[in-house]
């Protein structure tokens, strides 16, 4: 699915559709809400959403390609966190993989937690991405 050719920022954003993918099949079905929200994402980087529906649909066995500054951890997780409450259900194997993403994505095991529970009632409280983050980094050391 990746291809030699593609640029790093690609296959970034690639990994991250994935992994939003492959939070949305934890509770055993990717739901519509979930789906558009990851086709949002697709095309706000520039994918058309018939390439990121395919994506989703043959993610099995892709590397895991991390962001490589803070601001993208945070908005990797943000994203994740935001699709997990997207279908109006939060499953605890939804959080589970959020607050094990978030450790993948370089964050510390001790503030796991607390951060996609922080973003997690940001978001619910309609509270902008910049608000949350600007909050978060209060007591994130990346």
């Amino acid at each position: 699915m990746f291809n030699f050719f593609e640029s790093e920022q690609t296959k970034k954003l690639k990994s991250h559709l994935m992994n939003l993918g492959a939070l949305a099949k934890v509770d055993g079905h990717i739901d519509t809400a979930e789906m558009n929200y990851i086709v949002t994402i697709g095309r706000k980087n520039g994918l058309k959403p018939e390439d990121v529906r395919t994506l989703i649909a043959n993610s099995g066995g892709v590397k895991l390609e991390l962001p490589t500054n803070d601001s993208e951890r945070f908005d990797q997780i943000y994203d994740l966190v935001e699709m997990m409450l997207a279908d109006g259900i939060v499953d605890d194997n939804e959080m589970d993989f959020c607050i094990d993403m978030a450790s993948k994505l370089g964050f510390r095991k001790a503030i796991v937690g607390v951060l996609v529970r922080k973003i997690s009632m940001g978001v619910k409280d309609g509270h902008s991405r910049e608000h949350i983050k600007k909050e978060a980094q209060s007591f994130l050391e990346y």
